[in-house]
């Protein structure tokens, strides 16, 4: 069975979107390996049965630098692909010490997974995430009090940060690719930090055996999880059109019509809210709820809000939502290049930096002619020469410089639905 789900995964990925070269992340522990052996059997059974298939496989390891043992691991990965001929490359990252040490681990290992797939050419990479890693994410969301969007299934085929993801074995147990392994004599690493109980998912993972005497097995909370995704993607289907009616985008912010906007569901308002402030600030998360439902209700009475990067105000009649100066004042890019991830400012003064206007909006005669808050402008990208403006597009000084979106307006609609 655990083949044979594999192959339909694989073949129904290629059959919605060809790709040559598949990209596998191997840590070294049982998931990722069963992974490995899974994707070269299945590629060796292709060409066996003289398939014209033109793919190849590489793998990546990622060694965060947390643990000793990490290198050898890395080096045994090494060593397999090796005798699989199969490429292999290792990853490092180092933590800084900010954040939550975990979040920051996972964003890097997929950062720096993205930077290898451009670099390699790979067209999709593949993770070994598993039925248990579903229920284990599902309890885990539960426990935080998730609606239905965190309660939703992990995506199995999915684009972000200019990659293709897969996940082949989501609907394999963790036991069935041991098993796999242990019949073919394929050794793999064990992470200690798996069975210590200060992670939420260790404790999730424990509680699943409590759980399943009640008939909260694995299998169970993962089609709960798919039911949470097909109610998701009702919610998301309404929000997408009542967004063509509420709301509009300019000069990279939203405003909503608040008298429409509170017909609407509170569901319905607050997915559409939470997008808004996602959208302008290129954030990867939604606000918390109690901050989003706050900010909500003051700027339908008129209050101004900072959240998320982002400035909300409102009066009886609309809530604009529009970046937050504070969030971009400390941000630089060259000219032609991308400056906070959603413009690119392009003129004839190549040593000129973008940075955000800031009060040299008093040098913008025209501002006001924009229809933009003046709070919006200060926070838009402009070229300077040293401490001179030399143009500042948005607000209504071009000076022969033209400013393009890295997303075209109408994205922020159909960006509402998953894909």
């Amino acid at each position: 069975m655990t083949t044979q789900a594999f192959e339909q995964f694989i073949g129904g990925a290629q059959g919605r979107s060809p790709f040559a070269s598949l990209g596998l992340a191997v840590s070294g522990g049982g998931d990722s390996m069963a992974l490995l052996h899974l994707a070269h059997a299945w590629l060796s059974a292709q060409k066996s049965q003289g398939a014209l298939l033109e793919l190849s496989l590489h793998a990546v390891t990622v060694d965060h630098g947390l643990r000793e043992e990490a290198k050898a691991e890395a080096a045994m990965v090494a060593e397999v692909c090796a005798g699989l001929g199969v490429s292999h490359d290792v990853l490092t990252w180092s933590w800084d010490g900010q954040g939550n040490l975990q979040d920051a681990a996972r964003r890097a290992r997929y950062g720096l997974m993205a930077d290898w797939a451009r670099a390699r050419g790979v067209d999709a990479v593949a993770l070994g995430h598993t039925l248990d890693d579903q229920a284990e994410t599902f309890l885990m969301r539960l426990a935080r009090g998730s609606g239905v969007d965190g309660l939703a299934a992990m995506r199995a085929d999915w684009q972000a940060d200019g990659t293709r993801w897969l996940r082949p074995v989501l609907v394999t147990a963790r036991a069935d690719l041991r098993d796999y392994l242990t019949a073919r004599g394929v050794a793999w690493a064990e992470d200690p930090s798996n069975q210590d109980p200060r992670f939420d998912r260790v404790k999730a993972r424990q509680a699943m055996g409590a759980l399943a005497d009640l008939g909260l097995d694995a299998q169970r909370l993962a089609d709960t999880a798919q039911h949470m995704t097909n109610a998701r993607e009702v919610m998301e289907r309404h929000a997408a059109q009542a967004a063509r009616r509420l709301c509009q985008v300019k000069g990279g912010g939203v405003a909503f019509d608040l008298a429409g906007l509170t017909d609407e569901p509170m569901e319905t308002q607050l997915r559409l809210f939470a997008h808004a402030m996602v959208w302008v600030s290129g954030a990867d998360y939604r606000p918390r709820l109690d901050a989003l439902q706050e900010a909500m209700t003051l700027a339908a009475f008129g209050d101004r809000r900072t959240l998320h990067g982002c400035v909300i105000e409102g009066d009886l009649e609309r809530v604009e939502i529009h970046r937050e100066y504070n969030a971009v004042r400390r941000k630089r890019a060259a000219v032609g290049e991308v400056w906070d991830g959603r413009w690119v400012l392009e003129g004839p003064d190549r040593q000129a930096q973008v940075r955000a206007l800031g009060e040299a909006i008093n040098g913008c005669p025209d501002w006001r002619q924009t229809g933009l808050p003046r709070r919006a402008l200060m926070a838009s990208p402009a070229a300077f020469l040293g401490d001179e403006l030399r143009a500042a597009p948005l607000a209504g000084l071009a000076n022969g410089w033209v400013l393009t979106p890295v997303h075209p307006d109408d994205h922020f609609f159909t960006s509402i639905l998953s894909h």
